[in-house]
């Protein structure tokens, strides 16, 4: 008896991944004639879906040109069969607009299965059709390769119970072989993973602790410690372990590619700004800060903006200005003439800040810079690929934001760029992460943060 299934898949689907019909191993994979009906009309737009759209025909064509009729069926690389099917003329009538095309592409399912097709599943990323594919006793499945839950992303470090001679080892060594610390620690995860953060702590009960970050680059693999802080950097210091390890990481200049992640208030973006300026304008690693944010609104959008291009930004970069200006001194403190300025504009005008929308990046080459986008999880797994190879030599880039916090009505927890990214380089010699989890903003801040 034939085990293999077959897929009906939805639009969504070829335009959320244009390779999705490639992903579903030895089994049948069916198009309705509807989909490429509705997939032609995207083709021309100048956006990631229309380039979704133009990747989905090229494939088609190259499948037709293997000599047999999609209508028939193709074999895929994968051993399976990709077929092209135009199904019942009208859906159910129990379906309201029954010529609508989703209720066609039911109308597909619902042929395919009445004709005894094995095992048909309806592969959409509409929440409304899984429903209603499912009221009419059709078996529906979202579309997500690698689905990433918030509650099993990668954090960026653990906490391990040792004996307390690992710790003092661990400080008089500056340093702890990996190996001798899966042998003192009481429960390891699955993975470590490179620049992992850990926590060791007394399992005898004693107060000694440490900080240290997983390097696996230092002979076998090592435990070192973290970068200490006592003068802070750019005029901050951390108040917890997780801003700790985060401001370890933006000042480390052997990674190249920071992710940070956290609520509103864990200070990710006032971080990464303040280690910016720090090794822009102090240390002169880099030769410009450069920051950006996806342009997204929250709630009803006030519509078009007049002026030029940087008046038209000011709404959209002012949390930005906002963070530049604590760190200067001019929220609260009165100093003005720190280094020498005034305000984000004196940082401009000194060559050290730039401030620009994501809108332009594509084609760019951006070599010896530090590198912020704020709201990341706003952003498409393809869009975070177009920045990130966009970095020349020397540049590293941070991405910062909150997958809780989503703006974007084509991404959502579990599919935003952010969350991809963190996903596909934990235990990248170049790469780290961290998650903050303690609101630093303020005592209300925080409040809200955990009751709204």
């Amino acid at each position: 008896m034939s085990t293999r299934k077959t897929f009906v898949l939805d639009t969504n689907v070829l335009l959320h991944d244009p390779l999705s019909m490639f992903q579903f191993a030895d089994n049948i994979v069916v198009v309705p004639i509807i989909v490429l009906e509705e997939i032609d009309q995207f083709k021309k737009e100048l956006s990631d879906r229309g380039r979704s759209a133009r990747e989905v025909c090229r494939r088609l064509d190259e499948l037709r040109k293997q000599g047999h009729h999609l209508a028939d069926g193709v074999t895929l690389p994968s051993g399976g069969e990709l077929r092209v099917v135009l199904g019942a003329h009208e859906a159910p009538h129990v379906l309201r607009n029954a010529h609508s095309a989703d209720n066609m592409i039911l109308g597909v399912a619902l042929q395919l299965a009445k004709e005894g097709t094995p095992t048909v599943i309806l592969v959409t990323k509409d929440v409304n059709l899984r429903i209603r594919a499912d009221a009419l006793g059709l078996t529906a499945e979202d579309y997500d390769v690698e689905q990433i839950t918030i509650e099993e992303l990668y954090p960026g470090y653990a906490e391990l119970s040792v004996g307390s001679q690992a710790i003092a080892s661990f400080y008089q060594d500056g340093k702890l072989p990996i190996e001798t610390l899966k042998s003192q620690a009481e429960t390891l995860p699955s993975h470590i993973y490179n620049n992992e953060y850990v926590l060791l702590k007394n399992r005898e009960g004693g107060p000694q602790t440490a900080l240290g970050r997983l390097d696996h680059l230092e002979r076998d693999g090592q435990l070192v410690p973290i970068r200490k802080l006592r003068e802070g950097c750019w005029g901050i210091r951390p108040r917890n372990k997780e801003q700790h390890f985060a401001l370890d990481l933006l000042l480390n200049d052997d990674i190249k590619l920071v992710t940070l992640i956290g609520k509103a208030g864990t200070g990710k973006t006032l971080l990464a700004i303040a280690a910016g300026l720090q090794k822009v304008a102090e240390e002169k690693v880099f030769h410009k800060l450069l920051v950006s944010r996806p342009i997204f609104p929250l709630g009803r959008d006030i519509g078009y903006l007049p002026g030029t291009v940087e008046e038209k930004l000011n709404p959209w970069m002012q949390p930005i200005y906002d963070n530049v200006e604590f760190l200067l001194g001019l929220s609260g403190t009165g100093g003005k003439e720190k280094r020498g300025a005034h305000s984000h504009q004196d940082l401009v005008d000194m060559g050290f800040l730039a401030i620009e929308p994501l809108t332009y990046i594509r084609g760019r080459s951006i070599p010896n810079q530090f590198m912020i986008i704020d709201e990341a999880q706003n952003l498409t797994p393809h869009e975070v690929k177009t920045i990130i190879t966009r970095v020349g030599e020397n540049t590293k880039i941070v991405l910062t934001g909150d997958p809780y916090q989503i703006d974007n009505p084509y991404v959502d927890a579990t599919n935003n760029g952010l969350t991809t990214v963190v996903e596909r380089f934990k235990g990248q010699a170049i790469a780290g992460t961290v998650s903050l989890f303690k609101g630093e903003r303020s005592s209300l801040a925080e409040l809200a943060s955990n009751l709204l």
